[in-house]
């Protein structure tokens, strides 16, 4: 059996770690383009937003559709690729903003939902790591994610920076102050964040099989992103569940000794998020809560009061050091998944 490397050597470890400085960086780099972006989207506002994506980059898609509609007050559905790759089946997206988001811009089915969306007359923007790839080449206009390369097959860096692209797209688009001063204030507060102490979530989960992790809205992405890293990592079966939609059926398995991460944010969402944990653990449930600001029942430490909007961020930045370490303790190599390749190629 090849020996399982040291928790800060990993790559994953060491890609999550360098998330803060390179959300600085690229927040200067696109600043212009995205200014200049944002400025045409004001002036000929598009009538709906589509987005378009797999694995990480959709669930950064679910909080690009929280965040535009919270923020600019504009629809956003999700896109199936496979309407366009497999059923051909012709769009109507006149005047719609079409978002692709995708770390290597390879992936077939991307490319020609990008391609059938352009010829269907919707504005296409692509959200890639690699600038000169396919997607890239279909698109209006694209936004450089500028994570570097990726070597872990868990994405980390990659994602946290597609949050954060799609941040600086809607504070610039909307021209919200508060937004604006959130994004002024992220790289600090991730380099703040990173050593805050998620071993009670690891401890906890050291011999668990299966678990729930909920969120809601603006953190309904975060939850489904830290399902998948659990599977994928540390052959964790989890699922992700909005906060209210976890009631309709599946808190029938929740009872003593179920684990259960809930994820929240200081927004509207936040009370009834807090209350559906405080009754789980009423049931006897493992219930480990990552709220800012500390509200009663969070147990798993993060930077004090921040925007809404940029909380997902630092959840997830504490959840990659943890879910790492989780991965080691379980036995599992966090950089090299069974069965499973950095860039997977659907058609």
């Amino acid at each position: 059996m090849t020996a399982l490397p040291a928790v800060e050597s990993t790559l994953m470890f060491r890609e999550a770690h360098s998330s803060a400085a390179l959300i600085a960086a690229q927040f200067e780099a696109n600043a212009a383009a995205i200014g200049n972006l944002a400025a045409r989207l004001r002036a000929r506002p598009p009538r709906f937003i589509v987005t378009c994506a797999r694995g990480s980059s959709d669930h950064a898609a679910t909080f690009a559709k929280y965040l535009f509609e919270t923020q600019l007050g504009l629809s956003v559905a999700s896109a199936s690729p496979s309407v366009t790759s497999v059923y051909a089946a012709p769009l109507q997206l006149d005047g719609a903003l079409f978002v692709a988001i995708s770390q290597s811009g390879k992936s077939p089915d991307l490319v020609r939902s990008a391609e059938a969306a352009r010829a269907a007359g919707a504005q296409v923007l692509a959200l890639v790591n690699t600038e000169d790839s396919p997607l890239a080449a279909v698109a209006h206009d694209v936004i450089a994610l500028r994570a570097g390369p990726e070597r872990s097959v868990a994405a980390t860096k990659s994602y946290l920076c597609t949050l954060a692209a799609l941040l600086q797209l809607a504070a610039a688009w909307s021209a919200r102050r508060e937004l604006d001063d959130a994004l002024t204030d992220l790289p600090t507060a991730l380099t703040r964040g990173w050593d805050n102490d998620w071993s009670a979530l690891v401890d906890g989960l050291a011999s668990s099989r299966n678990l729930f992790v909920l969120g809601r809205g603006l953190g309904l992405g975060a939850a489904q992103e830290a399902a998948l890293k659990f599977k994928e990592t540390s052959g964790l079966h989890a699922e992700a569940f909005s906060a209210a939609e976890v009631k309709h059926g599946p808190m029938a398995l929740i009872g003593e000794g179920f684990p259960l991460l809930v994820f929240a944010q200081d927004d509207g969402t936040q009370a009834g998020t807090l209350a559906a944990a405080q009754e789980f653990r009423a049931r006897g449930a493992r219930v480990f809560v990552a709220a800012p600001g500390d509200p009663a029942g969070s147990d798993l430490p993060l930077p004090g009061r921040v925007h809404p909007a940029v909380a997902p961020l630092l959840q997830v930045q504490s959840f990659y050091r943890a879910c790492n370490a989780l991965a080691l303790r379980r036995g599992h190599n966090p950089d090299l998944p069974p069965h499973l390749n950095k860039v997977t190629e659907t058609v």
